[in-house]
């Protein structure tokens, strides 16, 4: 998803993504612990798109 797309969804939406990103995280914390995540790129695109919503919440928040 691009930035685009994460400034046109609400903040109920955004913060639905976050916690399924986070769960995703996780995930990809565990397979590195038990040796079987094979891409490792993913755990940083994750991690991005994790700042990137939480960016857009804060800037939503403070335009109220």
């Amino acid at each position: 998803m691009n930035t685009k797309e994460m400034r046109a969804k609400s903040p109920e939406d955004l913060n639905k993504e976050l916690l399924n990103l986070r769960k995703t995280q996780f995930s990809l914390r565990m397979q590195v612990a038990t040796q079987q995540l094979t891409n490792t790129t993913q755990i940083s695109r994750v991690k991005r798109e994790v700042a990137q919503i939480k960016t857009i919440l804060t800037e939503k928040a403070s335009a109220k």
